[in-house]
């Protein structure tokens, strides 16, 4: 039910707190709710490292003065804190300030640490314009941090106190703490290099050894690994870097642009932001065409625009009858019935059954009865979920094989390779090259629609120039910056609530169910890990 708590008066003028409250609302929150604050453990990083002394200096600076800083990082959860007095340490514990505490605008709405990650703009907070009635005794500065080695967000520092007290010194401080913070970083991004630069030095030993070390703004490659790899393969080596964890060595087949098949080793550097790539001959050799060895009929499960038409015509070969469910709605049952058994009764190479998870019981039931009697060489396709081992179970059941198309965020590393295929494939753009930056880029977006929304990106860079380079300017607006790679754990996580999701066929009540959290948490969690 909606907030009765008064609302304040948000000044007309600022559209940034007039944006925050909208995104707060659109979050369910209430005004007048009580703080829902979940605590994580939080471990050392590059920023608390660089912080610390700069938010202790400040504190004693301002000794007895009710001021307190607050330090979060890229996913607003508090990692730092300090007061100057006691009385506002004592309301910054009593409003649930803690290490490992989210203050995201999901959270707890308008906020100087969540709104600043959600808009990478500083933001002054007066008491009556934090949305929920809790903070409004609070005037709070947010500034975010960004790295100065990759531009990316670091984390937010928040400084605020009483509503009552003088403000006007909020941003001179927390700008010139910023800046302090941002030059320590930029200190450690050298160290970080200078070891970076030993554990390639150490690996490049072996004369024509292929070796890569990534690491935040730097790429090493020893000149074997440059005359291995194209400049796609360059960006999906280091797309297999950056899902790399903190203390696991990762494991990657790649087929390079070259139809080469190698094997990635990817092992993080100690005591360095970065990963150590060796680049190995696959022993194995290719692996088998899967659909050169699927039996049928075959059922072919993926997301929509993974690919599923496009593997189902190469499993039965060239001029095969399709029908499509989504005809039923136009067609009718009857008629779309009708068209099955023709299909099936006529000479040919075979049928493609698409989007069987669209078809009614009594459809499901006729098309399961020909499959009983064998009726030639039959490929289905359909999406994901539970509809696969409920009303269409038996028409799975009754294939000779299944083939699981892969989303395509889920193989990064080949999107290089697919995205200057594609480009080649079409007509006139023999002269146009995909720049690695570009491919990296493009490595980075979550594609919810799969191949065939990659296809419509490179038609459209396709039309941007008929020769020369394609830089990452020239991709649709949408499409330029892509997300930032998150820890190991934000990475784990998303991919967790993707599959609980696929798993429950879209359904997000069964999705929360199966990972044990309320409907409104797993709607908090798709917005802060950038699910669609």
């Amino acid at each position: 039910m909606p907030s009765t708590a008064p609302q304040p008066e948000v000044d007309r003028g600022r559209p940034e707190i007039t944006s925050s409250w909208a995104r707060s609302r659109l979050s369910g929150l209430r005004a007048d709710a009580s703080p829902a604050l979940d605590r994580h453990v939080v471990g050392d990083s590059a920023l608390l490292r660089a912080a610390a002394p700069v938010l202790r200096r400040m504190s004693a600076e301002l000794e007895g003065s009710a001021i307190g800083l607050v330090l979060a990082d890229q996913d607003a959860r508090v990692i730092d804190l300090v007061a100057a007095g006691p009385a506002i340490g004592a309301a910054m514990h009593e409003l649930g300030f803690q290490r490992g505490v989210r203050m995201g605008e999901d959270v707890i709405g308008t906020n100087a640490i969540g709104t600043p990650v959600e808009t990478r703009q500083e933001v002054l907070i007066r008491g009556p314009e934090h949305f929920l009635t809790t903070f409004r005794e609070f005037t709070c500065y947010g500034h975010p941090i960004f790295h100065p080695g990759t531009r990316r967000l670091a984390g937010v520092l928040d400084i605020g106190g009483p509503s009552a007290g003088d403000h006007r010194l909020l941003r001179p401080l927390a700008r010139r703490m910023v800046r302090d913070i941002e030059e320590r970083l930029l200190r450690d991004v050298s160290r970080d290099q200078n070891r970076l630069l030993h554990a390639f030095q150490v690996a490049a030993r072996r004369s024509g050894r292929p070796v890569m070390v990534v690491g935040q703004g730097l790429v090493l490659a020893t000149p074997a690994a440059l005359d291995l790899l194209d400049p796609a393969d360059h960006a999906a080596v280091r797309t297999c870097a950056e899902q790399t964890g903190v203390a696991t060595v990762h494991l990657q087949r790649l087929t390079l642009v070259s139809g080469r098949t190698v094997v990635l080793e990817c092992t993080p550097i100690d005591d360095a932001d970065g990963v150590r790539v060796d680049i190995v001959a696959d022993r194995d050799g290719r692996q088998a065409d899967p659909d050169v060895v699927s039996q049928l009929p075959l059922v072919v499960i993926g997301e929509p625009g993974s690919g599923r038409t496009t593997a189902a015509r190469r499993a039965v070969g060239a001029g095969t009858h399709i029908l499509d469910a989504t005809e039923i709605v136009r067609t009718g049952r009857r008629s779309w019935a009708t068209a099955l058994s023709a299909a099936l009764e006529e000479p040919g190479p075979g049928l493609i059954v698409e989007n069987i998870q669209l078809l009614p019981e009594q459809l499901t039931a006729l098309l399961a009865g020909y499959l009983r009697d064998d009726r030639g060489a039959v490929v289905l396709t359909a999406t994901p979920g539970d509809h696969l081992t409920g009303t269409h179970a038996p028409l799975v059941s009754l294939c000779g094989s299944r083939r699981d198309l892969l989303p395509l965020r889920r193989r990064r590393h080949e999107i290089p390779r697919l995205a200057q295929r594609m480009l080649a494939d079409i007509e006139g753009t023999d002269r146009l090259r995909l720049t690695s930056d570009t491919l990296r880029v493009l490595a980075a977006q979550p594609w919810p629609g799969n191949l065939t929304e990659l296809h419509r990106v490179i038609r459209a860079l396709a039309q941007v120039r008929s020769a020369g380079d394609l830089i990452p300017a020239d991709l649709p607006a949408a499409y330029r910056g892509g997300p930032a790679p998150g820890s190991p754990l934000r990475q784990a996580e998303r991919e967790v609530v993707i599959a609980a999701i696929e798993a429950a066929g879209g359904n997000k009540q069964r999705a929360a169910r199966a990972l044990g959290v309320s409907r409104s948490t797993l709607y908090n969690r798709m917005r802060a890990l950038g699910i669609g």
